[in-house]
């Protein structure tokens, strides 16, 4: 009975499959998940964390052992590195525990010690340290060395900190500062290109802890050449093969290709060969020897050794043969990132060929070029990975320095009394990673790299404004050339950058911003990942020779751009790796893609590529539930568990190509592989506050992404604790009567900044040409638009070396009234002005008196007593002030620091701009009396009259529909949608 009634159960679930698919209503409800756990700027935080957790360690143990020439048995050793938490060391209490909101206060900067775990020799001993500080590192708000990590929004109000603000920035000197995202090629990976010049090249920039090289293989007069700056001239290939090992032709031509067309063009390179008369390695590597660049050189080889250990000195001292330097060459600078282990060459020849073929197919077969504004070319570097090369570069400098310290400090004392110890410099680092964050220059002297404006001041204008800074991606490419190529949109940018949210003029394509749902990988380690594929049949390439690399029913396998080795069945290793991906095994963010026109398998687990996640679909069915979404609203599920279950899953740039993506469920067909989560999420953060975007002219989004980062508004819930140089407060912010999910989703309208206003369309006076607007007086008395901007004015009392300081005094008293002089009306007794004090041009803040004469040293005999001389801090500007609050405290040079808060309130006047959310921007024109203006039947006056010819030709038919659906909301005493899409 009971197999019956399941029988008929099944008949049921058939007449259901060839239904169209039901709409799962509610899939929207994935993206605050998404946003809880990664935040809008966990890409820096995830970032940070990675350096602290991973490269730090990675860095010391690259650069473990500091030696010295003077003593062979002097050695230090470091066993360990970490970072402490933050703290602020003053008045002989070491490491307070400190809060971003007190270092912004105090112009101090959020720091916590690096401390290193070290073993070193102090004559005939072994001495152990644990916890010795080598410097400070700044610490990124919200990451796992911050105090605000994982904090409630009572602990962060605790804290004094707004629940909201997004962190991923620093605090230098009291100053918020962001490094900003830089868009990259990646390295390691081969391009083919064309110029115009040259012809095809292919190219490839190695990338490895120790150096940075471009490898070029070229044609010239139809022979194939290497290109490489530590040559003094193009290289013929052959030579180069002959020199890694490769004496025979016959196997050089096997290893590039053996088909007919590619052997016709590798005839001339062959004969290259004869006619230079090289036919053995050792004749290869002397012609290679004898066109290097010896001086420079001569500096790699003392690079190569670390600058600390012994064998940089070694190196220098006796010059090698022409042989040896060339083999070195070719095993560490020509194709740096392929490993050569013993100088064997074979992966490395291996490598080279492929470029050669790429190169031989790119000519014949004009698509097999590369593009390089494609962006699965791109990579985005973050704060980790900028902060890791800076670091890697003062560590080496610090324990250059320690080297420095032994060899000339050993001779001259026995060594039973040298402790290294004392000679330690902290601030070497600390002032290193402070000055470079502090003035955003990024100096590398391994890599040669200069670069300026890494960093920028974060603009706390508004909260969007932080925000959007937060997502903002920056390309290195020069501003002032006029090329459309890296400007143009990519059809590659889908869903990974936000279309709309560019800036105008010269920077204009160059400058973008991430999505709403945008995320930038981190490295992955690679090892698990060798023997992974190790296992699912790759074979090593070790083990191969050159015929079976070229045959056409194999494909190379690549991992991070080096060759892992050949599989028969690529489709079978491409289902196998997604599998262990959807169910766990693997990390969400490796990323798996072939090309067929190179026959090649690509594994990618490199940082800084850009990934969204997506709906697994199978079988023409979403894998995702109603069900699945009930859990994840009431707390059950979290995002990541829909990742972990395979129901979600991240694809990069390059995987997008290979998948069959449906924005929505009625696009799913058999061939379907994923669906769209949200196509409002293709957005990015101001873009999402747009209602109805797609019923604008795309320029006006622009535009409007670009003033509302400019909106007046309210920067964060602890706007009214904080003393920043300048803030600006909306005194009535409003919710937006037309909302979009976005505005939702960021919390917007926890912090709006703008207000709802009645409008009228209409052609009023001639005041309201060339989009200017009419205001109405009487709204503007209610509180219309008005605003406060706060300032602050810094006052520092130092000490002087002669043991003099600055001092403040009372103020003066008019000896008729016995009440204090004009310009020292507003102070207290004590020489500061009180808290809610009117203060007025040329009147006195802080009466502050200097010494006359600070250098000179007071003569024994005389009285101490130093004359002053005044320099009060008085207020220059036309409107009064009020000074709103008075900060007294110490920064960490010992010295006293006031800080007074000054605030104006402003009301709209003539000339003040106004802007709908649509890029309508227009300045005030005329400000009437309320009298005057038009009213309809019910007798509402409208606040501000907008001209109507600011509509056709600028097509911006959202605020239209935004006019109605507010008009609407209105009457029915509800909230409306207009979510893009």
């Amino acid at each position: 009975m009971a197999w019956l009634f399941g029988s008929g159960e099944q008949d049921l679930s058939r007449d259901k499959l060839t239904e169209p698919i039901s709409d799962i209503s509610e899939k929207w409800k994935l993206l605050p998940a998404f946003l809880k756990m990664n935040g809008l700027v966990r890409h820096h935080i995830d970032s940070f964390n990675h350096f602290i957790s991973v490269e730090l360690k990675n860095i010391m143990r690259a650069n473990e052992r500091v030696t010295s020439d003077a003593d062979p048995n002097f050695y230090l050793k470091y066993l360990d590195i970490r970072v402490g938490e933050p703290n602020i060391e003053e008045d002989f209490t070491v490491g307070r525990r400190t809060t971003p909101h007190e270092c912004r206060l105090r112009d101090m900067t959020y720091s916590a010690p690096i401390v290193v775990d070290i073993e070193y020799t102090r004559g005939q001993e072994r001495v152990h340290r644990t916890d010795f500080p080598i410097g400070r590192m700044p610490i990124m708000l919200r990451s796992a060395k911050c105090v605000l990590a994982n904090k409630t929004h009572f602990q962060m109000s605790q804290l004094n900190e707004c629940p909201y603000d997004p962190g991923g920035y620093f605090v230098v000197n009291g100053v918020e500062r962001v490094i900003l995202m830089q868009e990259q090629l990646s390295k390691n990976r081969m391009f083919v290109e064309e110029d115009r010049k040259t012809g095809v090249m292919c190219q490839v920039t190695s990338y490895t802890h120790e150096r940075k090289s471009r490898t070029v293989v070229g044609v010239k007069q139809g022979r194939y050449i290497l290109k490489h700056n530590c040559f003094t001239e193009d290289v013929p290939i052959v030579i180069v093969f002959k020199a890694m090992g490769l004496e025979c032709d016959q196997s050089i031509a096997q290893m590039i290709g053996t088909s007919e067309d590619v052997q016709e063009a590798i005839a001339l390179s062959l004969e290259e060969g004869h006619r230079v008369r090289v036919f053995t390695q050792t004749q290869a590597l002397q012609y290679l020897g004898s066109r290097l660049k010896h001086r420079r050189m001569q500096f790699a080889g003392d690079g190569g050794g670390g600058g600390a250990g012994a064998g940089a000195s070694a190196g220098g001292s006796q010059r090698k043969s022409n042989v040896d330097e060339a083999r070195d060459i070719l095993a560490t600078t020509v194709l740096a990132h392929v490993p050569v282990e013993d100088f064997n060459f074979r992966i490395k020849c291996f490598y080279l060929a492929i470029m050669v073929r790429r190169v031989i197919d790119a000519q014949s077969n004009k698509e097999l070029l590369d593009d390089r504004d494609y962006y699965g070319n791109k990579r985005l570097e973050l704060a980790g990975s900028l902060l890791s090369l800076l670091f890697e570069d003062l560590f080496k400098r610090f324990n250059a320095e320690l080297k420095m310290v032994a060899d000339k400090h050993i001779p001259k004392v026995r060594a039973t009394q040298f402790d290294v110890i004392t000679y330690i410099r902290q601030d070497l680092i600390t002032h290193g990673l402070c000055m470079s964050i502090s003035t955003g220059n990024w100096t590398v002297k391994r890599f040669k790299m200069e670069r300026i404006g890494v960093t920028q001041v974060l603009t706390r204008l508004s909260y969007i404004s932080a925000l959007g800074m937060m997502t903002r991606v920056n390309s290195q490419f020069e501003k002032t050339r006029k090329v459309s190529g890296p400007r143009s949109l990519q059809p590659s940018q889908f869903g990974m950058l936000c279309p709309s949210d560019t800036p105008e003029g010269e920077a204009c394509g160059l400058v973008k911003n991430l999505a709403l749902m945008t995320h930038i990988t981190t490295d992955i380690d690679e090892a698990f990942i060798v023997r992974l594929l190790r296992n699912l049949g790759v074979e090593d390439l070790q083990l191969l020779n050159g015929e079976e690399l070229s045959d056409p029913s194999v494909y190379l396998v690549f991992l991070n751009g080096n060759i892992q080795g050949v599989v028969q069945d690529h489709v079978r290793l491409l289902k196998t790796l997604r599998l262990l991906r959807r169910s766990g095994y693997l990390s969400e963010f490796i990323s798996l893609h072939t090309s067929h026109l190179q026959r090649c398998v690509y594994v990618s687990a490199d940082g800084g590529r850009m990934c969204r996640p997506y709906i697994i679909v199978e079988k023409g069915r979403p894998k995702l539930t109603n069900a699945h979404i009930e859990d994840l609203t009431r707390g059950f599920l979290f995002f990541n568990d829909l990742v972990r279950r395979g129901i979600v899953e991240f694809l990069d740039v390059n995987e997008e190509n290979d998948s069959h993506i449906a924005l929505r469920e009625q696009d799913i067909t058999l061939q379907t592989t994923h669906l769209e989560i949200e196509a409002f999420s293709l957005l990015g953060v101001c873009a999402g506050i747009i209602p109805y975007p797609h019923h604008n002219q795309s320029p006006r989004n622009t535009y409007q992404c670009a003033m509302g980062k400019q909106a007046m508004g309210t920067i964060g819930l602890n706007q009214r604790n904080r003393i920043d140089s300048l803030m600006y407060l909306l005194v009535y912010p409003h919710r937006p009567m037309v909302k979009t999910k976005t505005i939702e989703l960021i919390n917007f309208e926890d912090l709006p900044a703008g207000q709802n206003a009645i409008v009228a369309v209409v052609s009023y006076s001639g005041y309201d040409i060339e989009d200017a607007i009419v205001m109405n007086r009487s709204s503007i008395d209610r509180g219309f638009g008005r605003c406060q901007v706060y300032r602050n004015q810094k006052c520092v009392i130092k000490k002087y070396a002669n043991q003099t300081s600055d001092k403040i005094m009372g103020p003066l008293i008019d000896s008729t009234n016995m009440m204090p002089v004009w310009k020292h009306e507003a102070l207290d007794a004590d020489g500061i002005a009180r808290p809610g004090s009117r203060v007025e041009n040329r009147q006195v803040f802080i009466n502050k008196w200097v010494p006359a004469a600070t250098a000179t040293v007071p003569q024994p005999g005389q009285p101490t007593q130093a004359e002053h001389k005044e320099v009060p801090v008085t207020y220059k500007g036309l409107e009064p002030v009020y000074v709103e609050k008075v900060l007294i405290t110490s920064n960490t040079e010992e010295s006293f620091l006031m800080k007074l808060l000054l605030r104006q309130t402003r009301r709209p006047e003539i000339g003040d701009k106004f802007s709908s959310r649509h890029g309508q921007k227009g300045v005030v024109g005329l400000i009437a009396q309320q009298e005057d203006l038009p009213f309809n039947d019910q007798g509402i006056c409208p606040d501000l009259i907008m001209n109507p010819h600011g509509f056709p030709s600028r097509m911006t038919v959202g605020k239209l529909i935004e006019l109605l659906a507010g008009k609407a909301g209105v009457l029915q005493g509800k909230f409306h949608y207009g979510t893009a899409f």
